[in-house]
């Protein structure tokens, strides 16, 4: 029967699989520990992973142990109060504390969960694990190729630092057992017809003797041979070498529109936000680099930064068309499609100014779309108006542009999903 034992060294991370299976049982309760913490990050928060807490009783083992019912007779040592016979009640209550709220819990279970560490890597592969970017496609940059040192095997030359001890040693026994073998060789059949000689040896014979004589003049003629092999030559020394390679790089642009009109409260800029945070999450799981661009807008667009984006006081009526002219200039100016992979994301309550919205229709038809891998709305009302009507017939011609409604928190992440799923299905107005 053939057997394959796996005789590599462990890494750092030596119960890597025992924490892939943790993680595998608790599929469900981690997914859900990764929603709730996006709700408080900003955009550009994904340095680090998260903490997962997993009740107790979820992570207990089953046990073997005896009931509570059954006819028994205990004696308890040291009991001065009953004697046998005597029939002693449960007490009442019972349970245990844990609950760290100073009162006892009667049911038996504490509050004290079971907390491990989420990397940052394992946060995004659980909250991305069944998403896609549809109709994915990278712009290299071949103009402009970014360096990226890597290893290419040994060399005659180089820098102490760079010494592979355990190659230039291996290379010196190579070379002195090369350069000895024959000498080696030699040296045995000697000692062997001097042991030999030895054997019968006759003092009173003057051949064997001058034979015996100069069979140890060779033996140590070839020994002092074989101890001038240096040990180590210089020839034997190999330093690890590293060449420079050109790395094609992928770069994204993720645009941000949302409305800051009077209608857009407080709570319909919060379900933008999280729209954003995930957006932003996703596109670092295909691209090296990506760059954000906020622009709000009511009447006029302007470019700010995440602050006030988000938090800025300033509002008024609603163009919608003032972010898109504003989005395809920044465009022209910073962020060639031949060099970017752009992403447009909006979110807006649906109101605008009546005439504006079949301008909108148009800018994104005939100016951003073409230039965009793509382009995401989300409506944060439940009311359908003029710009909801325009958007969908802009949908029906274009499958890399795609809208949604979202009217509470709960629904931003299902929308995600729904706008991000993988290939297969088709974007379309809900």
């Amino acid at each position: 029967m053939l057997q394959i034992i796996d005789r590599r060294l462990a890494g750092k991370n030596k119960s890597i699989g025992n924490r892939e299976r943790f993680m595998r049982r608790y599929k469900d309760q981690i997914r859900e520990a990764v929603k709730r913490a996006v709700d408080g990050r900003g955009i550009r928060d994904i340095e680090r992973g998260e903490e997962v807490r997993i009740p107790k009783k979820d992570v207990s083992e089953p046990v073997f142990h005896h009931g509570q019912g059954g006819t028994r007779e205990i004696v308890h040592p040291g009991n001065k109060d009953y004697v046998r016979g005597d029939r002693i009640e449960r007490p009442k209550g019972g349970g245990g504390g844990g609950s760290g709220k100073g009162q006892a819990s009667d049911s038996g279970e504490g509050e004290d969960d079971f907390t491990f560490a989420l990397s940052k890597e394992e946060f995004m592969q659980v909250f991305f694990e069944d998403l896609a970017l549809p109709h994915m496609v990278r712009t290299q940059l071949a103009e402009t190729p970014e360096w990226k040192s890597q290893r290419a095997g040994f060399t005659t030359d180089g820098t102490p630092n760079n010494l592979h001890v355990v190659r230039s040693l291996r290379g010196a026994i190579g070379r002195r057992i090369a350069i000895g073998s024959g000498s080696r060789r030699e040296l045995r059949e000697l000692e062997d017809r001097l042991v030999e000689l030895k054997r019968h040896r006759d003092r009173n014979d003057a051949v064997k003797e001058r034979e015996i004589l100069a069979l140890e003049e060779q033996i140590e003629a070839l020994r002092a041979r074989l101890m001038r092999i240096p040990y180590l030559d210089p020839i034997d020394l190999r330093f690890r070498n590293r060449i420079r390679v050109p790395v094609p790089t992928t770069k994204a642009v993720m645009f941000c529109l949302m409305d800051v009109s009077g209608s857009m409260d407080e709570a319909r800029k919060d379900l933008a936000k999280r729209f954003f945070i995930l957006l932003y999450l996703f596109l670092t799981r295909h691209y090296e680099k990506i760059d954000l661009v906020f622009i709000r807008h009511h009447t006029q667009a302007q470019e700010v930064d995440e602050e006030n984006f988000f938090h800025a006081r300033e509002t008024g009526g609603t163009v919608v068309s003032s972010a898109l002219v504003l989005m395809e200039e920044i465009i022209r100016e910073r962020y060639s499609p031949a060099e970017w992979n752009i992403y447009g994301a909006q979110a807006s309550d649906g109101d605008n100014w009546h005439h504006d919205s079949g301008r909108c229709r148009e800018l994104l038809a005939d100016k951003l779309l073409p230039l965009v891998r793509y382009f995401a709305y989300v409506q944060v009302a439940e009311e359908e108006q003029n710009l909801w009507e325009e958007y969908c017939q802009l949908a029906e011609g274009h499958p890399h542009f795609a809208m949604r409604k979202a009217i509470e928190a709960a629904q931003i992440y299902p929308v995600f999903r729904d706008l991000f799923k993988k290939e297969g299905a088709t974007a379309a107005a809900a």
